[in-house]
């Protein structure tokens, strides 16, 4: 007999039908952890909202006041090297009064020990006004959102273990001058770049973003991720390639909510975590409210259907210097810093068009931290699908308030209580954890019950839960 007391959620945020789109079948999640970024395991709730998250503003990082910066600067990547970490951005500067840039773009690099604390190192690559003494690395084609990635691929070779995508027009005195689209950028070093190829190798799409790849260890495949226009709004499209200079056909991405908005950059990548989630930070862009941007959040199990979260994830008071014309972009990369395993850091752009120059703020998320299961003081109920795990143990990740708490009972697929797994046996969870064990006083092992359909129903109260995983951690 199935329990009565469920009923349809309701989001905070973004609203969704919940139905049972698995037809039946048992969802095989084994030992992977899972988020609450979508209504993939959700079969019924009550008192019960998924709610989204914005990060907490830290300091600003990077400051662009160099001659060959400027308050345009854009486009940042940003990801862990070993024990340092790098950045790229394109380097410019827009006139206010001429209206007009004052020197040509260029590709900054900053790189630093600890995410917080960046130099911008001088590198004698590249000339600026005559002289090498710069942190330039890049200043041929495809200056505008030059966007570096280190490869991962096993059999990558050691001259292009650092590859990246940028727009261009064609350099083959054979291509007609109107062929453009994201060129291909081999380097062994990450600082010194060299084309793979003369023509573009993307050419389906409108490339005026920050156009990204990576390599996709699960998939085995290079990814893509480019601008292009969806019935006059500016969209997303994804591609993939084994040898990263062919291509498959592009697809625009699909999304659980209808509304069509201007999307700019995306963000997109596997969540380290739970690596068969993707997220991304895509901009969301107004052009009708003074060509402002805001990032927002999505989620997805394929890295081509999306759940979009409709509420911005850095609103312009986080803390200054967001309202004006795109002064509010996320930049791509997800951070875990040294010492701080609890949180990761992103960082999202200030201050552009305006002034001498622009600036890059760090912000932190929880770990998971980017939608919980929240409940307040009514008691709340969250009912899964069936579901197929392996392990021995179950931890979560949750906050409750000081009379706050979670519970969980394992039922079998009709909704019956497992003996042994009931709410009344299970000892309630309370405070502020990243991992908490959930046990019951019957002392049972999980493993008994691994590898069989089961629900799980979660019970919370004044409290959050950010994710929850099997494992056969003692």
């Amino acid at each position: 007999m199935k329990p009565i007391f469920f009923l349809l959620v309701q989001l905070v945020v973004a609203p969704f039908t919940i139905v049972d789109s698995h037809g039946g079948e048992p969802i095989n999640i084994g030992n992977q952890r899972e988020l609450w970024v979508d209504d993939h395991l959700i079969a019924e709730t009550d008192g019960i909202t998924l709610q989204l998250h914005q990060p907490q503003a830290k300091e600003v990082i990077l400051v662009t006041d160099q001659p060959w910066e400027g308050n345009t600067c854009a486009y940042y990547t940003i990801f862990q090297d070993g024990p340092k970490y790098r950045m790229y951005y394109r380097g410019s500067h827009w006139d206010e009064k001429a209206k007009r840039a004052t020197h040509p773009e260029v590709v900054c690099y900053a790189e630093s020990k600890d995410g917080i604390h960046w130099q911008k190192p001088e590198l004698g690559i590249c000339k600026f006004n005559g002289s090498k003494a710069n942190n330039i690395v890049w200043d041929g084609v495809g200056t505008h959102n030059f966007t570096p990635f280190k490869d991962t691929n096993p059999d990558c070779k050691p001259d292009a273990r650092y590859k990246a995508l940028a727009r261009g027009r064609s350099l083959r005195p054979e291509d007609k001058s109107s062929t453009h689209g994201l060129f291909a950028f081999q380097s062994a070093d990450g600082l010194h770049w060299k084309l793979m190829k003369e023509s573009p190798v993307i050419t389906e799409g409108a490339f005026d973003s920050q156009n990204l790849a990576f390599y996709d260890n699960i998939e085995n495949c290079y990814r893509d991720y480019h601008r292009w226009f969806n019935q006059g709004k500016r969209d997303i499209m994804m591609c993939t390639s084994t040898d990263f200079l062919n291509w498959t056909q592009p697809v625009g991405l699909q999304y659980t909510e209808k509304k069509k908005e201007h999307l700019y950059t995306n963000a997109i990548q596997r969540y380290p975590r739970a690596p068969h989630l993707f997220i991304g930070f895509p901009t969301r862009y107004l052009p009708d409210e003074g060509q402002r941007v805001e990032p927002v959040f999505m989620a997805s199990r394929d890295g081509l259907h999306f759940k979009r979260w409709s509420e911005p994830v850095i609103s312009e008071d986080a803390p200054e210097d967001r309202k004006g014309n795109r002064s509010n972009y996320m930049t791509w990369g997800l951070l875990q810093l040294p010492g701080k395993n609890h949180e990761y850091s992103v960082y999202a752009t200030e201050a552009y068009y305006t002034g001498l120059d622009s600036r890059v703020r760090r912000f932190t998320y929880r770990v998971d931290g980017f939608v919980s299961a929240h409940a307040g003081e009514q008691l709340g109920h969250l009912l899964t699908q069936p579901v197929i795990f392996k392990g021995q143990q179950l931890h979560l990740n949750l906050l409750t308030t000081e009379s706050g708490s979670v519970a969980v009972e394992i039922q079998d697929i009709d909704g019956k209580p497992i003996p042994g797994f009931s709410l009344k046996e299970c000892q309630r969870l309370s405070g502020d954890s990243t991992s908490s064990r959930v046990q019951w006083k019957s002392g049972q092992s999980l493993q008994t019950l691994a590898g069989r359909p089961v629900r799980l129903h979660f019970s919370i109260q004044n409290g959050d839960l950010y994710s929850f995983q099997f494992t056969d951690r003692k």
